[in-house]
């Protein structure tokens, strides 16, 4: 049997600033902060994944080969409607690059909306067609 993976545990966010980027995971999209380890370290916790946080300059090793502020593209799942999402986003004052639109989701068809982070990461909101 081939062997092969089955889920995401967490994904490593390297960040600029952490108070700006946990404000952000945490108000606007609804993630919860959690600290682990000494010194302490930061993840964004939302279903059964999480957000490990790693601030520029000074990430752990192992690390990407090019770590950066501003470097992922991230979708994320959501069962509230855009419509709902949009209005949030507006009263948070946060922009909409795009959407919604279609898109081809891991399990089918989405649509999605399109904002940025404090970072300039792409974020994508989808909620299945």
């Amino acid at each position: 049997m081939q062997p092969h993976v089955t889920s995401l545990d967490h994904l490593v966010l390297t960040v600029a600033e952490f108070d700006r980027t946990i404000t952000f995971y945490r108000d606007v999209l609804g993630m919860e902060l959690v600290t682990f380890g000494a010194p302490p370290r930061y993840a964004l916790r939302f279903g059964v994944q999480k957000i490990n946080l790693h601030l520029a300059g000074q990430e752990l090793e192992p690390k990407e080969r090019a770590p950066g502020p501003g470097t992922a593209d991230l979708c994320f799942l959501t069962d509230t409607s855009l419509t709902d999402w949009q209005a949030h986003l507006t009263r948070q004052g946060i922009p909409v690059e795009d959407g919604p639109v279609p898109r081809t989701g891991a399990a089918g068809p989405i649509m999605s909306l399109y904002l940025r982070d404090p970072d300039g990461n792409l974020i994508e909101i989808s909620q299945p067609a």
